[in-house]
Protein backbone atom coordinates (compact mmCIF):
# COMPACT_ATOMS: atom_id res chain seq x y z
CA UNK A 1 0.00 0.00 0.00
CA UNK A 2 1.43 3.37 -1.00
CA UNK A 3 1.99 5.70 1.95
CA UNK A 4 0.49 9.14 1.55
CA UNK A 5 3.05 11.94 1.23
CA UNK A 6 2.09 14.86 3.42
CA UNK A 7 2.88 18.33 2.13
CA UNK A 8 5.59 20.06 4.17
CA UNK A 9 6.20 23.75 4.75
CA UNK A 10 8.43 26.25 6.49
CA UNK A 11 6.94 28.73 8.94
CA UNK A 12 9.05 31.87 9.40
CA UNK A 13 8.18 34.11 12.35
CA UNK A 14 9.63 37.55 11.66
CA UNK A 15 8.82 38.71 15.20
CA UNK A 16 11.05 35.97 16.62
CA UNK A 17 14.01 36.43 14.26
CA UNK A 18 17.06 37.95 15.97
CA UNK A 19 19.10 38.27 12.79
CA UNK A 20 21.80 35.87 13.97
CA UNK A 21 22.44 34.54 10.47
CA UNK A 22 22.52 30.87 11.48
CA UNK A 23 20.01 30.01 8.73
CA UNK A 24 22.23 31.75 6.17
CA UNK A 25 25.35 29.93 7.31
CA UNK A 26 23.57 26.56 7.51
CA UNK A 27 22.32 26.93 3.95
CA UNK A 28 25.81 27.80 2.73
CA UNK A 29 27.33 24.79 4.49
CA UNK A 30 24.59 22.36 3.49
CA UNK A 31 24.84 23.25 -0.19
CA UNK A 32 28.62 23.69 -0.33
CA UNK A 33 28.30 27.34 -1.32
CA UNK A 34 31.25 29.77 -1.13
CA UNK A 35 31.44 32.94 0.92
CA UNK A 36 29.91 35.83 -1.03
CA UNK A 37 29.92 38.70 1.47
CA UNK A 38 31.97 39.90 4.45
CA UNK A 39 28.72 40.62 6.30
CA UNK A 40 25.79 38.28 5.65
CA UNK A 41 23.38 41.20 6.06
CA UNK A 42 24.95 42.76 2.97
CA UNK A 43 24.52 39.64 0.83
CA UNK A 44 21.81 39.17 -1.77
CA UNK A 45 20.29 36.17 -3.53
CA UNK A 46 22.59 34.83 -6.22
CA UNK A 47 23.63 31.60 -7.90
CA UNK A 48 25.86 31.06 -4.84
CA UNK A 49 23.49 32.27 -2.11
CA UNK A 50 20.08 30.61 -1.74
CA UNK A 51 18.77 32.50 1.30
CA UNK A 52 19.61 35.90 2.75
CA UNK A 53 18.60 38.14 5.62
CA UNK A 54 17.65 41.76 5.02
CA UNK A 55 17.20 44.28 7.81
CA UNK A 56 14.02 46.31 7.30
CA UNK A 57 12.27 48.49 9.88
CA UNK A 58 14.40 46.98 12.64
CA UNK A 59 13.23 43.51 11.59
CA UNK A 60 15.12 40.76 9.83
CA UNK A 61 13.42 39.34 6.76
CA UNK A 62 14.60 36.23 4.97
CA UNK A 63 14.51 35.91 1.19
CA UNK A 64 14.37 32.47 -0.41
CA UNK A 65 12.31 30.43 -2.85
CA UNK A 66 8.67 30.39 -1.74
CA UNK A 67 8.04 26.91 -3.20
CA UNK A 68 4.61 27.91 -4.50
CA UNK A 69 1.81 25.37 -4.37
CA UNK A 70 1.17 26.03 -8.09
CA UNK A 71 4.55 27.34 -9.27
CA UNK A 72 4.87 29.66 -12.26
CA UNK A 73 8.40 28.37 -12.91
CA UNK A 74 6.97 24.90 -13.46
CA UNK A 75 4.22 26.13 -15.75
CA UNK A 76 6.48 28.17 -18.07
CA UNK A 77 9.43 25.79 -18.36
CA UNK A 78 9.21 24.25 -21.85
CA UNK A 79 11.25 21.17 -20.96
CA UNK A 80 10.03 20.26 -17.46
CA UNK A 81 13.22 21.30 -15.69
CA UNK A 82 11.20 22.42 -12.64
CA UNK A 83 8.95 20.11 -10.65
CA UNK A 84 6.66 20.64 -7.67
CA UNK A 85 7.14 17.54 -5.53
CA UNK A 86 4.38 15.91 -3.48
CA UNK A 87 6.29 16.78 -0.29
CA UNK A 88 6.35 20.49 -1.10
CA UNK A 89 9.79 21.50 -2.46
CA UNK A 90 10.03 22.87 -5.99
CA UNK A 91 13.08 21.11 -7.41
CA UNK A 92 15.18 21.74 -10.50
CA UNK A 93 16.44 19.09 -12.96
CA UNK A 94 19.51 20.70 -14.48
CA UNK A 95 19.98 17.95 -17.08
CA UNK A 96 16.74 19.04 -18.77
CA UNK A 97 17.42 22.79 -18.71
CA UNK A 98 17.96 24.54 -22.07
CA UNK A 99 18.85 27.92 -20.54
CA UNK A 100 15.79 29.85 -21.74
CA UNK A 101 15.49 31.59 -18.34
CA UNK A 102 11.69 31.87 -18.54
CA UNK A 103 11.63 30.75 -14.91
CA UNK A 104 13.48 33.93 -13.96
CA UNK A 105 11.07 36.11 -15.86
CA UNK A 106 7.99 34.32 -14.55
CA UNK A 107 8.75 34.07 -10.82
CA UNK A 108 6.64 36.71 -9.00
CA UNK A 109 9.18 36.74 -6.17
CA UNK A 110 12.25 37.16 -8.38
CA UNK A 111 14.07 34.15 -6.95
CA UNK A 112 15.83 31.98 -9.60
CA UNK A 113 19.42 32.99 -10.40
CA UNK A 114 21.62 32.11 -13.38
CA UNK A 115 25.28 31.09 -13.28
CA UNK A 116 26.54 33.85 -15.56
CA UNK A 117 30.19 33.12 -14.88
CA UNK A 118 30.13 29.49 -16.09
CA UNK A 119 30.60 28.04 -19.56
CA UNK A 120 27.69 25.63 -18.99
CA UNK A 121 25.46 27.63 -16.64
CA UNK A 122 22.40 26.35 -14.82
CA UNK A 123 19.69 27.99 -12.71
CA UNK A 124 20.17 28.02 -8.96
CA UNK A 125 17.77 28.55 -6.04
CA UNK A 126 16.74 27.10 -2.70
CA UNK A 127 15.47 23.53 -3.11
CA UNK A 128 14.09 23.31 0.43
CA UNK A 129 16.62 20.59 1.27
CA UNK A 130 14.48 18.18 -0.74
CA UNK A 131 16.80 15.25 -0.04
CA UNK A 132 16.58 15.81 3.71
CA UNK A 133 12.80 16.23 3.47
CA UNK A 134 12.57 12.93 1.59
CA UNK A 135 14.38 11.29 4.51
CA UNK A 136 11.94 12.78 7.02
CA UNK A 137 14.42 15.39 8.26
CA UNK A 138 13.94 19.16 8.63
CA UNK A 139 15.63 21.68 6.40
CA UNK A 140 19.14 22.77 7.39
CA UNK A 141 17.99 26.34 8.13
CA UNK A 142 15.29 25.06 10.48
CA UNK A 143 17.71 22.84 12.35
CA UNK A 144 20.12 25.75 12.79
CA UNK A 145 17.62 28.36 14.05
CA UNK A 146 18.07 28.88 17.83
CA UNK A 147 14.99 31.08 18.31
CA UNK A 148 12.12 29.08 16.72
CA UNK A 149 11.91 31.78 14.09
CA UNK A 150 12.01 29.10 11.39
CA UNK A 151 9.94 25.96 11.86
CA UNK A 152 9.39 22.99 9.57
CA UNK A 153 6.69 20.35 9.41
CA UNK A 154 3.43 19.34 7.78
CA UNK A 155 1.92 22.38 6.08
CA UNK A 156 -1.34 22.04 8.01
CA UNK A 157 0.61 21.86 11.27
CA UNK A 158 2.56 24.99 10.36
CA UNK A 159 -0.69 26.80 9.59
CA UNK A 160 -2.08 25.71 12.95
CA UNK A 161 1.07 26.88 14.73
CA UNK A 162 0.91 30.24 12.96
CA UNK A 163 -2.70 30.69 14.00
CA UNK A 164 -1.85 29.68 17.57
CA UNK A 165 0.91 32.27 17.85
CA UNK A 166 -1.30 34.98 16.41
CA UNK A 167 -4.22 34.08 18.71
CA UNK A 168 -2.01 33.97 21.81
CA UNK A 169 -0.42 37.37 21.08
CA UNK A 170 -3.00 39.38 19.13
CA UNK A 171 -1.40 42.65 20.21
CA UNK A 172 1.92 41.53 18.76
CA UNK A 173 1.14 39.84 15.47
CA UNK A 174 -0.55 41.06 12.32
CA UNK A 175 -3.60 38.85 11.86
CA UNK A 176 -2.42 37.41 8.57
CA UNK A 177 -0.45 34.38 7.40
CA UNK A 178 1.48 35.35 4.28
CA UNK A 179 1.59 32.44 1.85
CA UNK A 180 -1.51 30.72 3.17
CA UNK A 181 -3.58 31.73 0.13
CA UNK A 182 -1.43 34.32 -1.65
CA UNK A 183 -0.84 33.36 -5.29
CA UNK A 184 -2.56 30.04 -4.63
CA UNK A 185 -0.53 29.31 -1.51
CA UNK A 186 3.15 28.61 -0.86
CA UNK A 187 5.23 26.10 1.08
CA UNK A 188 6.95 28.95 2.91
CA UNK A 189 4.58 30.65 5.36
CA UNK A 190 5.17 33.86 7.29
CA UNK A 191 3.81 35.67 10.33
CA UNK A 192 4.93 39.12 11.42
CA UNK A 193 4.44 41.90 13.95
CA UNK A 194 4.86 44.47 11.15
CA UNK A 195 2.53 44.76 8.12
CA UNK A 196 3.98 42.75 5.27
CA UNK A 197 3.82 45.57 2.75
CA UNK A 198 6.14 47.64 4.95
CA UNK A 199 8.64 44.79 4.89
CA UNK A 200 8.72 44.66 1.10
CA UNK A 201 6.46 41.65 0.55
CA UNK A 202 4.40 41.83 -2.65
CA UNK A 203 0.83 42.09 -1.35
CA UNK A 204 -1.01 42.69 -4.62
CA UNK A 205 -0.57 39.25 -6.20
CA UNK A 206 -4.05 38.00 -5.33
CA UNK A 207 -4.97 34.45 -4.40
CA UNK A 208 -5.25 32.91 -7.86
CA UNK A 209 -2.26 30.84 -9.02
CA UNK A 210 -0.49 32.69 -11.85
CA UNK A 211 -0.13 29.58 -14.07
CA UNK A 212 -3.89 29.74 -14.64
CA UNK A 213 -3.28 32.91 -16.64
CA UNK A 214 -1.12 31.08 -19.15
CA UNK A 215 -2.69 27.65 -19.27
CA UNK A 216 -4.89 28.46 -22.27
CA UNK A 217 -1.89 29.83 -24.16
CA UNK A 218 0.33 26.86 -23.38
CA UNK A 219 -2.30 24.34 -24.45
CA UNK A 220 -2.30 25.87 -27.94
CA UNK A 221 1.47 25.55 -28.42
CA UNK A 222 2.36 22.63 -30.75
CA UNK A 223 4.51 19.91 -29.19
CA UNK A 224 7.46 20.61 -31.48
CA UNK A 225 7.67 24.21 -30.31
CA UNK A 226 8.69 23.40 -26.76
CA UNK A 227 12.29 23.63 -27.90
CA UNK A 228 11.78 27.07 -29.38
CA UNK A 229 10.60 28.70 -26.17
CA UNK A 230 9.66 31.93 -27.98
CA UNK A 231 5.94 31.18 -27.89
CA UNK A 232 5.90 31.39 -24.11
CA UNK A 233 6.42 35.14 -24.31
CA UNK A 234 2.77 35.44 -25.31
CA UNK A 235 1.71 35.66 -21.68
CA UNK A 236 1.20 39.18 -20.42
CA UNK A 237 2.95 38.72 -17.09
CA UNK A 238 6.16 37.43 -18.66
CA UNK A 239 6.19 40.41 -20.98
CA UNK A 240 5.66 42.73 -18.04
CA UNK A 241 8.64 41.29 -16.16
CA UNK A 242 11.04 41.07 -19.11
CA UNK A 243 12.50 44.56 -18.70
CA UNK A 244 12.82 44.16 -14.95
CA UNK A 245 14.73 40.90 -15.32
CA UNK A 246 16.94 42.42 -18.01
CA UNK A 247 17.97 45.17 -15.60
CA UNK A 248 18.63 42.61 -12.86
CA UNK A 249 20.72 40.53 -15.26
CA UNK A 250 22.89 43.55 -15.95
CA UNK A 251 23.57 43.96 -12.25
CA UNK A 252 24.28 40.26 -11.70
CA UNK A 253 26.70 40.14 -14.60
CA UNK A 254 28.77 42.69 -12.71
CA UNK A 255 28.54 41.38 -9.15
CA UNK A 256 26.15 38.41 -9.12
CA UNK A 257 24.03 40.15 -6.51
CA UNK A 258 20.31 40.80 -6.40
Amino acid sequence: MTQEVRRKALLIDIAQCAGCGECYEACKERNGLPATADDFLDDRLSSQTFTVLEQTEDRYVRHLCMHCEVPTCVSVCPVGAFEKTAAGPVVYHESRCIGCRYCMQACPFGVPRYEWDKTLPIVQKCHMCSDRVAEGRPTACTEACPFDATLFGDREEMIAEARRRIAESPDTYVDYIYGLDDIGGTSVLWISDVPFERLGFPTNLGNAPLPHLTQAVLEKIPAFSVFAGMFLSGTWWITKRREEVRRAEGKETGNDRR
